[in-house]
């Protein structure tokens, strides 16, 4: 072997070790999921006795990712809550199960579970069927029929489908022939008609809620009129019945028994009632269950089999938040996750459900409630400063409370919520800032915004003229693309967009509480400096979470539990030259271990996408 005489050289074989690993690791993942060694092992029925589950909790993942994104869990996260599942004694059961649950009026165990895998996506086979043989779950992964003609390599092959059945640890099901939205309108009331699901992603951040899915209602034109008879509509949700049957029986032998409808959830089948008759006919005619709800778990004796509802665990829930959000639906007791057992031991959980990590404390609010810890610390009288970096969702409320009693009633409290900064004294506002104003983000006006919109939906619209069944039905509003529009610095009203209930905080905070004055700083930037508070005699430290009474959401419809993250927390005695009265940080070896392990997995996560 030749000496590597240049960087170049050592370069180029380090990187040649480092693909040869990662492949190695991807073609055992895929080995995992597809060619199985393992066999699911079924409850055994007659060991239930007389302890028989009222009811069952139906959960359905949109997709699994190795390290997550907004919509896809993320393989340590999915392990999470399966691990939490599998605490609180919970089992699965299988398509056949419900239907003897239904029909026969077959007994299940207690804690009973039915999983779902949603889209049909390859990568979700890859990470989620090693976890299933872990903790011996079966699950039931959802496919679209006109993916097995368009070949999309993101999605399950028939082939893959058959292994995965094979593996004993899938079922197949289908969420229908197609995913496509109709009678879709912009924010700004813009006629957008049909748009495929790789139009609707672009087009997101434009749209609100006032569109269909396809099955949902009739092609309706831009003042909402429909543009198809009943005998059309029927014909066009009929044919979409036949083409499921005819492209599952061609590819796998069969049409899958169960079926999730994208995406009901209004007390019928469809948003119309018209639609929803046929619907149901089609559905009763070609299925055994139906999935027919979304926002809640929990099924029991007096639900029709197909109208059942299932809840959808978004990426971002810690296992306490689904832990909560089951309990609350079921009505079941649960055992919470409370993590490290040492770190606990300096904190008294008083309201909803806390885990403990190092580096990190997760607090999980009750359903439309809160959840409050207190440091079993009295540090009366004492000039504090705390530092922590709050990684909580943006759409919710992340509390600090100083100085307090332990009745609550007195306190000095630092809060952010919805992406605004508060300080009160006993319930009593001081001091409030916008932190998009702290940022020095300067919003677009609406003007602004809704040019930007109508520029993304022509270049769409361009893109897809040929398909277009009326391509004019945009041409109106040619002329408004070369207007100009105002900023908010020349006076225009500024565009302030809705928070989601997904998007991601960050907020690094230091408080510096001294005698009578209160400085704050976020993001290493002074929000407030000394600002007046009373010199209390408390001297407790709360931390909160609380749900921000945001209600609704397309992607989730009842989620009113909140986590709080509370990463980092160092609190220091500034009277004793800054003396450590309390940490939960990684350091030393830990920290570099750590550091060490996130560029690992982010060298792999580069590989596996761009392999």
């Amino acid at each position: 072997m030749k000496y590597l005489t240049t960087n170049k050289d050592r370069r180029k074989f380090i990187s040649s070790i480092i693909q040869g690993l990662i492949l190695l690791l991807v073609i055992r993942l895929l080995i995992n999921a597809i060619f199985n060694f393992e066999v699911y092992n079924h409850y055994d029925i007659n060991a239930i006795g007389d302890n028989e589950g009222e009811g069952f909790i139906a959960l359905s993942y949109f997709a699994v990712d190795r390290e997550g994104t907004d919509t896809m869990i993320s393989t340590k996260r999915l392990d999470e809550h399966l691990e939490a599942l599998k605490k609180n004694g919970y089992v699965t059961l299988t398509q056949e199960d419900i239907e003897n649950y239904y029909n026969n009026k077959q007994k299940i165990p207690p804690k009973s579970m039915f999983l779902m895998f949603e889209d049909g996506r390859r990568d979700t086979a890859i990470f989620a069927g090693p976890l299933l043989e872990k903790y011996n779950y079966i699950g039931t992964i959802l496919s679209y029929g006109n993916k097995f003609e368009e070949k999309d390599p993101k999605f399950l092959s028939p082939k893959d489908l058959k292994r995965l059945k094979e593996s004993t640890f899938f079922e197949w099901g289908t969420n229908g022939y197609r995913l496509a939205y109709i009678n879709v309108f912009d924010r700004y009331k813009n006629f957008l008609g049909q748009l495929y699901p790789e139009e609707f992603i672009v087009l997101r951040k434009h749209i609100e809620r006032d569109y269909n899915h396809y099955l949902m209602d009739f092609i309706r034109d831009e003042i909402k009129i429909p543009i198809e008879s009943y005998a059309e509509m029927q014909s066009r949700i009929s044919v979409d019945y036949r083409l499921m049957d005819e492209v599952y029986n061609e590819y796998l032998g069969e049409l899958p028994r169960l079926y999730a409808i994208m995406h009901a959830n209004t007390g019928q089948f469809a948003s119309n009632k018209n639609v929803s008759i046929v619907n149901e006919e089609m559905i009763r005619k070609y299925f055994s269950i139906n999935f027919n709800r979304e926002g809640f778990s929990y099924n029991d004796r007096k639900a029709d089999i197909y109208d059942l509802t299932r809840m959808q665990p978004q990426a971002y829930w810690y296992p306490n938040h689904l832990l909560m959000r089951i309990k609350d639906d079921s009505k079941q007791d649960m055992t919470f996750i409370h993590g490290d057992l040492e770190i606990k031991k300096d904190w008294e959980i008083i309201n909803g459900a806390t885990e403990f990590r190092k580096s990190s404390i997760i607090v999980t609010s009750e359903p439309e409630s809160r959840g409050l810890i207190r440091l079993n610390k009295d540090l009366s009288s004492r000039s504090l400063a705390l530092h922590a970096r709050l990684t909580g969702n943006v759409l919710g409320c992340q509390t600090i409370y100083l100085r307090a009693d332990q009745e609550l009633k007195e306190y000095i409290s630092i809060k952010i919520i919805n992406n605004n900064l508060y300080i009160e004294e006993d319930g009593k506002e001081l001091f409030a800032l916008d932190l998009n104003e702290h940022d020095g983000i300067i919003p677009q006006s609406i003007e602004e915004n809704r040019l930007e919109a109508l520029k993304d939906e022509y270049k769409i619209y361009n893109k897809n003229s040929r398909r277009y069944k009326n391509p004019t039905k945009m041409e109106p509003q040619k002329e408004v693309l070369d207007l100009e529009v105002k900023s908010v610095e020349e006076g225009g009203e500024p565009y302030i967009p809705e928070v989601q209930i997904h998007e991601p905080g960050n907020r690094k905070i230091d408080i510096y509480l001294r005698d009578n004055k209160l400085s704050v700083d976020i993001d290493n930037k002074e929000a407030i400096k000394d600002l007046p508070v009373s010199a209390k005699q408390g001297g407790y430290i709360y931390l909160e979470s609380a749900w921000g009474e945001y209600g609704y959401s397309q992607r989730n419809l009842a989620d009113d539990v909140y986590d709080g993250v509370f990463e980092d927390l160092v609190i220091v005695d500034m009277d004793k030259e800054d003396e450590v009265i309390y940490m939960n940080k990684l350091q030393g070896k830990e920290l570099i271990l750590e550091e060490i392990k996130d560029r690992w997995n982010k060298i792999v996560n580069w590989f596996i996408v761009n392999l």
